[in-house]
Order: structure tokens, then sequence, then C-alpha cells
């Protein structure tokens, strides 16, 4: 858990702020019925299969809700293009 939260923090200080959209961005976009574009629609897949398989793996109440908000925190503030990468792709 700790080594999760120091990746987290490392990766997080390194976001540029006006950089590409985040998975929640996009989310909006299509919500607002926006078109996206086919990168964007697989980071979106990659994403939500990633984040269930995470949470599914989480053994008890504690452990599931920590892991749910570093998620929330990975889709807010992460650029789409991460969850691009062949490790989000099973």
């Amino acid at each position: 858990m700790k080594k999760r939260t120091e990746l987290l923090n490392k990766y997080s200080a390194k976001v540029d702020l006006g950089g590409l959209p985040s998975i929640n961005d996009l989310r909006e976009n299509e919500f607002n019925n926006e078109p996206l574009t086919p990168k964007e629609k697989q980071a979106l897949a990659n994403f939500d299969r990633f984040r269930i398989n995470e949470l599914n793996a989480q053994t008890d109440d504690m452990a599931f809700h920590q892991r749910y908000r570093e998620l929330q925190v990975m889709a807010n503030m992460y650029d789409f293009e991460e969850f691009l990468k062949e490790k989000y792709f099973s």
C-alpha cells in the first residue's frame, strides 16, 4: 500500500495541469455528446477494466476504500494516454 501511495505522489507531482485531458475529462466530454477519438475511447475502456480488476482484488473494506480513492485521483489527475500503455490492456 505504501509503495502505491509513493508512486501516486511521485507521478502526481509531475502532472502538468495544463496538459492532456484526464479520464474524467473524457467522461465529461462523452456525457456532453462530444465525439471522442478511438484512442480516447480505448483509454476509457482500459481504465474501466483496470479499475474493476483493482477493486475486485481488494480483500477488505478498508483496502477497497483506499484503492477506490487512489483510482479517483488517477482518473482526475493522470492524462488519458497513461491508460493506453500495455499494462492497462489486460
